[in-house]
């Protein structure tokens, strides 16, 4: 691995913990992100010759830190205030928020900053994507591909929550228990869009990428912590540490996508599986259905599978229907169609699968499912025009060369239909 893939890799798990500390301790969102940037662009240029520090998010807060401090210093020399008195309020400010988060036990940075973002001054896809892209550092692309709409909505929804919080001069200040309910839902949103932009990372990417999906499992357990009798709160933790139980066999030596059904289960995490499970079944006595409980009772099916042939499709295909009525929208439809199309055949699932297409014109996998089912019906031309638009939608080399596959193996049954 190079030093640049490595220092990108750092930066990126490091970031939500660096980003909340630095807008803890400045209460800015300008100041926190300019200093966390600062940074970086020091880390690039220190740790390929001095190699990595021990701890490269104690590291970026504290060089982060002083380097904003160097700024407001220089700012300082010009205000009717002393410098002193400014960096004074700045510590006692600090001191007295980590004495009261201490006797809350709510003591964790990144958590507390995801509960702020979700101040209700802020409509919730603005919540959201303004903690994404400030304190997750995702882009605005990645972002947009989230919550399946085009850049520019996306980068004005961003703008529009800034200049709102700006505008509104909104507290950084840790919200109460109350609160802390209120914004529950759109906290579990931020911290599952958080570990799904780790989870979809492919190729060589992945390594890199899975620190999000350690830290949006951290997460969860510290929501846990807050929350512990909340069925959904161990829904989703349970979600998320059954599908990264996988993360050692999800890709071949080359970075290739392999299928679930083609998995070597033995190199799934049982450690993970097993607190996975647990957690879902505790869930599921409470006897209150969720979204996030009914994908962690699909993730557990899976899990529990011995063998890919062993799968209660029947079980996952009502499931997904149930999840239908909770969530509706046109991806979980899709995967119901995957499941029917164990139970019930290919047309079964096209049947599902073709209303959907105007929504997810623009979706990879509405493509390559769509081409997949096709191809089991026998419909060889439709099924290479899917793969085409699938492979031109790709976001990685990775998910091309899985499409690339059926084709291939289009071109074999073409050869031996009609040999030379």
């Amino acid at each position: 691995m190079s030093d640049l893939a490595w220092i990108n890799g750092a930066l990126a798990a490091a970031r939500p913990q660096a980003m909340a500390a630095l807008l803890r301790y400045f209460r800015d969102l300008d100041i926190a992100k300019e200093a966390f940037q600062e940074a970086s662009l020091r880390a690039l240029r220190n740790w390929p010759e001095k190699g990595p520090p021990r701890d490269p998010t104690a590291w970026l807060i504290f060089v982060g830190r002083n380097a904003a401090l160097d700024s407001v210093r220089r700012k300082a020399r010009e205000a009717p205030l002393p410098q002193e008195v400014l960096i004074s309020d700045l510590e006692d400010a600090e001191a007295d928020l980590v004495e009261r988060l201490d006797g809350a036990d709510y003591r964790d940075d990144v958590l507390r900053l995801l509960f702020i973002c979700c101040h209700p001054d802020l409509p919730a896809t603005q919540q959201i994507a303004l903690a994404l892209r400030i304190v997750c550092g995702l882009s605005v692309a990645e972002i947009a591909r989230a919550f399946l709409v085009g850049e520019s909505a996306m980068e004005q929804r961003i703008t529009r929550a800034k200049a709102r919080v700006a505008k509104a001069g909104t507290p950084f200040e840790t919200p109460g228990a109350v609160e802390r309910a209120e914004r529950l839902a759109a906290v579990m949103a931020m911290v599952y869009l958080l570990f799904n932009e780790g989870y979809s990372a492919s190729g060589g990417e992945a390594p890199l990428r899975s620190g999000l999906c350690d830290e949006a499992i951290r997460l969860g357990r510290l929501l846990l912590r807050l929350f512990p009798a909340e069925p959904e709160v161990m829904g989703l933790t349970a979600l998320m540490l059954l599908q990264h139980a996988r993360a050692q066999a999800r890709f071949d030596a080359d970075g290739a996508i392999i299928l679930m059904e083609d998995q070597d289960r033995s190199r799934w995490n049982g450690r993970m599986i097993a607190e996975g499970l647990a957690l879902i079944d505790k869930a599921v006595r409470h006897r209150q259905p969720g979204a996030y409980q009914i994908q962690a009772a699909i993730a557990a099916l899976h899990a529990r599978s011995p063998r890919s042939a062993d799968t209660d499709w029947p079980q996952i295909a009502g499931l997904y229907q149930a999840l239908e009525h909770h969530m509706p929208s046109p991806v979980v439809t899709l995967n119901r169609a995957v499941a029917v199309s164990k139970t019930e055949g290919a047309q079964a699932a096209l049947a599902l699968i073709e209303p959907l297409g105007e929504r997810l014109s623009a979706y990879f996998h509405f493509h390559g499912v769509r081409g997949a089912m096709l191809l089991e019906e026998g419909r060889s031309g439709e099924a290479r025009e899917a793969f085409d638009r699938a492979i031109a939608l790709a976001r990685t080399p990775a998910e091309a060369a899985h499409i690339r596959q059926h084709i291939d193996r289009l071109q074999a049954e073409a050869a031996q239909a009609f040999p030379k």
